[in-house]
């Protein structure tokens, strides 16, 4: 299945300051910025700046150099916001992809939360 990037989502509107956001870190290749609605006391979105759909669409598609620059900027926020895992009890990294995640906004994105015990992130069925 192609991936069809929609440049109106709120995420590009976003990158292209459209709408205001409340900026945590910014690379050449990275975004990322406090949730609106936050789930935990910390709550950040790091987004990719290039047009990518889901976590499989960037890893699939994007360069070398986005993918470490990516990786890099949610090492060094989890480090700035005191909840890596070598110096606090842990944070949770989450990705949606597709209908069946209930991916909500069709540009990849990761959600980075700690700051507080998060409990199971799935229930059995």
């Amino acid at each position: 299945m192609p991936y069809t990037y929609d440049d109106q989502n709120v995420f590009a509107k976003i990158l292209r300051g459209e709408i205001p956001n409340d900026t945590v870190l910014e690379t050449e290749h990275t975004l990322a910025f406090r949730d609106i609605t936050p789930q935990a006391p910390v709550h950040v979105l790091v987004i990719p700046k290039g047009s990518y759909v889901t976590y499989d669409h960037f890893c699939a598609e994007a360069s070398a150099e986005e993918i470490v620059d990516f990786a890099r900027a949610c090492s060094k926020i989890c480090s700035d916001q005191g909840i890596a895992a070598d110096a606090s009890p842990g944070f949770r990294a989450l990705t949606n992809a597709g209908e069946h995640a209930v991916q909500e906004v069709p540009h990849f994105h990761m959600h980075i939360l700690g700051g507080r015990p998060l409990g199971r992130i799935l229930s059995p069925t």
